[in-house]
């Protein structure tokens, strides 16, 4: 695509395109320095706006809370302590995820979805960036929006006013983990210091600013994208009840898998069982991923495997969106809503009845969770999550939306992907 003033970048949707930038020349392809710019007033250096070892360090540290033992505890002691409420489904979903990542990543439980729903200035700040910095990114030119910057007017001044909430908020729950930690040194060896904050406090990561970018960057990704995903897929029910349904029936078998058993049945453990769920869930992302489109700067000359040149200084872009609604990777029913495409039938069991198997999709073809040295860390959380809060939904109620006869809801792509002007719900408990 040729922009004015000699701006040149490449879109790709071909996936040995994705998986040359994301793994074979990995080193090439970086954010760069024009798109730190962009993001650089929200989220600092935090984590996903960096590059080499300032990112590898503090990719290294973040590795350890998504281990083995981490999603089982978010399970069972995050996500099933957090309460809903009939409202637009969109804001109700991003209030459970801020809570649900404050309280796994920091050890803090900021109670945003109590049943007063409390406003919060942070909240509504941290929309109102990452709209504006999404805003920059789609722009043809820096020029203006540095110029709005420079005279701090218009949306930069908004930018500004958003970054000074959220600053004070992200460095309220540093300082107070550093506090904690502090009084009582035991607390260096305590379960309950187990999270994400303090295990960069206790790496020796003390400056403020550092810190402060960490929580930023981890609310970001912990908060937007699974309730982004979460309000797809329950509009995707509405419209496909025949999933629904057997969403429902894996719900009802995994019950009575378990009814009758004398030893304790972890919640985690029967949200793995949920195969068709997590094709669902996937499926879903297939066609309104929760991050619409990722973007690299080429630090050097290079060649794509389809033959297309890159300049160094070029923007090379993947759309997930796109990829997702391409007939060349997912055939000519692309446009169906399918969790089946997931699945594949094992051999009958001793029941005589057969099971699915859920079959993971080449990341470079499927890439809503990035692939290559950045894949996401939190994508298995992510993933239990999304079930958890599915079964434990659809179990008890129904989902009606509640919108004019032929609404079609409308994705907008920011910084994270959405539904424009939320998505109102009626919440109907199940008789039978």
């Amino acid at each position: 695509m040729n922009h004015p003033f000699g701006w040149w970048n490449i879109e790709t949707s071909n996936p040995a395109n994705v998986e040359h930038m994301l793994k074979t020349q990995f080193p090439i392809y970086q954010k760069g320095p024009y798109q730190k710019s962009i993001l650089k007033d929200l989220l600092g250096n935090g984590i996903f706006n960096v590059d080499g070892e300032m990112w590898k360090s503090q990719r290294q540290i973040a590795s350890y809370e998504f281990n083995t033992k981490s999603p089982r505890n978010f399970v069972e002691t995050v996500v099933d302590t957090e309460p809903f409420r009939e409202w637009h489904i969109q804001y109700i979903l991003k209030r459970f995820a801020f809570d649900n990542i404050c309280k796994i990543a920091f050890g803090y439980d900021p109670e945003y979805l109590s049943p007063a729903l409390p406003q919060a200035k942070f909240a509504v700040a941290f929309e109102d960036a990452a709209m504006i910095s999404s805003a920059r990114a789609k722009s043809l030119s820096s020029i203006l929006w540095k110029i709005r910057r420079f005279l701090n007017i218009g949306s930069e001044k908004r930018l500004k006013e958003a970054v000074v909430e959220i600053r004070g908020f992200a460095n309220s729950i540093a300082r107070q983990k550093e506090q904690k930690m502090f009084q009582n040194s035991q607390e260096l060896c305590s379960a309950e210091s187990d999270d994400l904050l303090s295990r960069f406090l206790k790496s020796g990561h003390s400056d403020e600013k550092f810190v402060t970018d960490i929580v930023i960057s981890f609310i970001l990704a912990g908060r937007d994208t699974t309730s982004a995903a979460l309000t797809w897929l329950f509009w995707l029910l509405h419209k496909n009840k025949h999933v629904e349904d057997e969403i429902l029936r894996e719900i009802s078998k995994g019950r009575g898998k378990h009814k009758n058993k004398t030893e304790h049945v972890s919640v985690f453990d029967q949200v793995k069982e949920m195969v068709y769920t997590n094709a669902a869930v996937c499926e879903s992302m297939r066609l309104y991923p929760p991050v619409p489109v990722d973007v690299k700067e080429a630090a050097a000359n290079d060649l794509l495997p389809d033959g297309t040149p890159v300049k160094k200084g070029m923007w090379v872009g993947y759309i997930p969106y796109v990829m997702g609604r391409m007939e060349s990777i997912w055939g000519p029913n692309w446009a169906e809503y399918k969790p089946e495409r997931w699945l594949e039938a094992e051999d009958a069991d001793n029941s005589g009845k057969g099971k699915w198997k859920f079959v993971t999709k080449d990341p470079y073809s499927y890439p809503v969770f990035q692939a290559g040295p950045r894949v996401c860390l939190g994508k298995e959380m992510a993933l239990l999550q999304m079930k958890r809060v599915v079964s434990c939904i659809l179990e008890r109620f129904r989902v009606v939306p509640a919108v004019e006869e032929g609404f079609e809801p409308v994705f907008v792509p920011h910084l994270t992907s959405e539904m424009q002007g939320g998505f109102p719900v009626r919440i109907e408990e199940r008789t039978v």
